[in-house]
């Protein structure tokens, strides 16, 4: 279970201090949990301070119980938490089998690697000696990087925007994925998207704007007022 108290994140600007997240209370021990709401919202930013890629500037965040706010990146991801970033990292001289053997804490076989470059859908003969770097696709990367949560494994993933360059591969196959992810892990699956397809699989969903949270509730309480609120903006541009 996860859970967030009195969260706030503030940052220097030219313009003086600004408050990218404002005293947001959260509490998620669900399958999947859906964040979403419009861009610079602070999302992807909540996303982070969960995974412990940033501090917040006040506040506490446990996990199972455990006071984690004080602990950086790895030793969250030691507890059990994975980061897929919205633009995969490229590391050059490392091949997708090592990425996929160092995800998942030990020597990967051909076959368990190959297994989980199949997952999503990419030919694994085709990969599975390539290096990360320039040669690849945002796409292919995106796939990648799901393929090395798939190979952790842990307690909470964590997606920002699973869907962006996933052009040719279906919204089914990745919504697939992470089902299968969860029957293997038995752990929960927080997703940042915008995509209906991705917001009708949550259990819950996380509004946020303005660094607040706005709403929060399941799916059948929140996704009918989000698609009419998107249908009558789609209204308005026309017009």
């Amino acid at each position: 279970m996860l859970k967030l108290e009195n969260v706030t994140y503030r940052v220097q600007s030219d313009q003086g201090e600004k408050t990218i997240l404002d005293n947001v209370n959260l509490t998620l021990d669900e399958r999947f949990v859906a964040f979403t709401g419009p861009n610079g919202g602070g999302k992807s930013t909540l996303a982070k301070v969960i995974a412990g890629i940033i501090a917040p500037t006040e506040g506490k965040v446990y996990l199972d119980g455990e006071d984690i706010t004080g602990m950086n990146v790895t030793e969250r991801a030691r507890r059990g938490i994975s980061y897929a970033f919205q633009q995969p990292v490229r590391f050059k001289g490392m091949t997708v089998r090592d990425l996929i053997s160092l995800a998942a804490g030990k020597e990967t076989k051909v076959a368990d690697a190959c297994a989980y470059l199949s997952e999503v859908g990419l030919c694994a003969r085709d990969y599975i000696d390539r290096e990360i770097d320039a040669s690849l696709s945002g796409g292919e990367l995106k796939r990648i990087e799901i393929a090395t949560i798939l190979a952790r494994a842990t307690k909470l993933s964590i997606f920002d925007e699973p869907e962006a360059g996933i052009d040719l591969w279906s919204f089914g196959n990745l919504i697939s994925v992470f089902e299968k992810m969860h029957e293997k892990t038995k752990g929960n699956i927080l997703i940042i998207s915008h995509q209906e397809r991705i917001l009708n699989i949550a259990d819950k969903i996380v509004v946020i704007a303005g660094g607040k949270i706005k709403n929060v509730g399941e799916k059948s309480e929140i996704l009918p007022g989000l698609l009419a609120a998107s249908t009558c903006r789609k209204l308005e541009e026309k017009l």
